[in-house]
């Protein structure tokens, strides 16, 4: 057998991805699946050599809203820096299918405001090569990419796509409306898709201001088109929303599950409005399963971090009528401008935008939870090293502090804002999270947030900080980690075919050099469409990442092989597994 495989994998420490301890073995790979696990004799026809180093399943990263990004590019950065095989789209409600000729600058304006997507980037690189999702599904069909990826149906297009402009004005949806977007979602099931994605958080808004058309979306609809997928006996609901009405929430997603019988996911961060809400919801969710309701909370393993630079989409400064004034200068001449002492004293002097809408400009000033990042990236840092503090220690106003420290590197420094799981400087609720039963990781929102979050990184952030580099509580082990990254993801998303090194199963892997394992610092690019910007944050010690047993990364670098493509619909798991 081993004669036959396209690769060999030899002598690696062996994390396999069911929780288990590692071992030492070699793993042969022969038309995209393992073929063999163990002392192999034959000669592959191509080998790594992982004597002393790590190989873990590929990751599965389930949320990662790249719907706009597998339509123009082949390589899904920044997730294919960080050991991710198959990532999953779809997400939050929102995306790019179905949708009328009519109704695409809706759909782009929703994505642009809720996914900080520039509209420039979406208007120049999406085809709009197809209205339905099956069409949607068809043309991705026909490219080729670095990974695997799969999707949900979201719901947002769906009930443009149905109701028109009285999705928009938030009007209840009619029984005809979820009997016509139930039979949309059957058709786009039928093409496969994994399932569809929902959103109620009032957070969610078009670049227009506009609320996320689903925001009203009643448990009925949300029930109907569950139902869907309870015919099909296959698929998960994503769920997105706010906890104010806190058990009511959790009442509303138990029934939904109960009477569709399909598993429902949803996401879970620390509201540091809200401190303790989350162990409310992690007990509720534990109970839910403990009756049979599979249920599952997608948790960060670190804060959901806002970066704050003057190349980014926020600052503490971005919304005051003089930075406002300085946006249409190119960067140098903006930051010659902002050298300027009364251009200083002017900005300084005022006040940020009253507007009780704008969360984010409120947040952009929470110097209480602003830090400098640091070379390494700090992920977990203390109370006295937020901005707050160092400006009192210095004698300075936290404005003037955070001012001058992001002119510095030429105007291109960058804060780091805890935004969430961090409400007592410190990563205990994530402990928290990550050990519960019924969690898997995810929320990294590779594709999205693209000039203002970098978490796209949390499979490298869970593997070295809490294996390895944590100094400010427990660590965590890392067949555990590697479980929750790989088996308990793709499972989780009903693609039973990969997330485990085992014989039969598909031949995605990372071999991992541990010691050499560590985040780089987030860098701003500009290789999108229309010159946009994003973060990336790539990563050392990979030594390579392996798709349906391709190389398509060697130490971080591209091989060009490019072996994945979109995954229609639940997987089986293995015959012989």
């Amino acid at each position: 057998m081993a004669d036959t495989a396209e690769l060999i994998v030899r002598g690696g420490t062996v994390i396999d991805g069911t929780g288990a301890e590692p071992f030492e073995a070699d793993i042969a790979i022969a038309d995209g699946r393992i073929v063999e696990i163990g002392r192999i004799a034959g000669r592959g026809r191509e080998e790594i050599d992982a004597k002393g180093m790590l190989v873990t399943p590929g990751f599965v990263d389930v949320h990662t809203h790249y719907d706009g990004q597998v339509t123009w590019e082949n390589r899904l950065i920044p997730s294919c820096y960080h050991g991710v095989t198959t990532a999953i789209m779809g997400n939050c409600g929102v995306g790019f299918a179905p949708c009328k000729p009519e109704d695409q600058q809706r759909l782009l304006r929703l994505m642009e405001g809720v996914e900080d997507i520039p509209g420039a980037v979406l208007s120049e690189g999406l085809p709009w090569s197809w209205e339905t999702f099956p069409e949607f599904f068809a043309y991705l069909a026909g490219r080729r990419y670095d990974m695997d990826f799969g999707g949900f149906v979201p719901h947002a297009p769906l009930r443009v796509y149905v109701m028109g402009q009285r999705a928009c004005d938030l009007e209840t949806a009619t029984p005809d409306d979820i009997a016509r977007m139930s039979a949309l979602l059957r058709e786009a099931m039928q093409a496969g898709a994994l399932g569809f994605a929902t959103s109620r958080t009032l957070l969610h808004r078009s670049s227009d201001g506009r609320s996320t058309p689903t925001v009203v979306a009643t448990e009925e609809e949300l029930t109907g088109l569950a139902m869907v997928l309870g015919e099909f006996g296959r698929g998960v609901v994503e769920f997105v929303g706010d906890w104010e009405q806190g058990r009511a929430v959790f009442d509303e997603i138990e029934r939904i599950v109960a009477r569709s019988g399909r598993p429902l996911t949803f996401l879970l961060n620390q509201n540091h409005q809200r401190p303790r809400m989350w162990q409310e919801i992690l007990g509720w969710l534990r109970t839910a399963n403990e009756g049979g309701l599979p249920i599952t909370a997608q948790v960060l393993t670190r804060p959901l971090g806002f970066l704050l630079g003057h190349e980014l989409t926020l600052n503490p400064f971005y919304t005051t009528e003089t930075y406002r004034s300085l946006s249409g200068l190119p960067f140098n001449k903006k930051i010659a401008a902002l050298r300027r002492p009364d251009i200083r004293a002017r900005i300084l002097a005022e006040e940020a935008d009253a507007d009780p809408a704008n969360a984010l400009g409120r947040r952009a000033r929470n110097f209480d939870k602003m830090f400098q990042l640091g070379d390494p990236p700090n992920y977990e840092p203390t109370q006295d090293s937020c901005l707050a503090a160092e400006a009192s220690r210095r004698g300075v106003s936290p404005e003037s502090l955070a001012y001058d420290l992001m002119l510095e590197r030429d105007g291109r420094n960058m804060l780091y804002l805890a935004a969430s799981n961090y409400a007592d400087y410190s990563l205990e609720p994530s402990l928290e999270m990550l050990r519960h039963p019924n969690t898997v990781m995810g929320l990294g929102d590779a594709g999205a947030h693209l000039g203002t979050i970098c978490d796209g990184s949390y499979p490298t952030f869970a593997l070295s900080h809490w294996a390895r580099d944590r100094t400010r509580g427990e660590h965590l082990p890392l067949p555990m980690l590697v479980r929750s990254l790989t088996r308990d993801t793709s499972e989780m998303i009903g693609l039973l075919d990969r997330g485990m090194l085992k014989t039969g199963y598909k031949g995605d892997l990372n071999v991992i050099d541990f010691d050499r394992l560590a985040l780089k610092v987030p860098e701003i690019t500009r290789d999108l469409p229309a010159g946009g910007r994003r973060l990336v944050q790539k990563a050392t010690g990979y030594a390579a990442t392996v798709v349906s047993g391709t190389v398509t990364y060697r130490d971080g670098t591209p091989t060009g092989a490019l072996p994945g493509r979109l995954v229609r619909g639940q997987q089986g798991r293995p015959a012989n597994a």
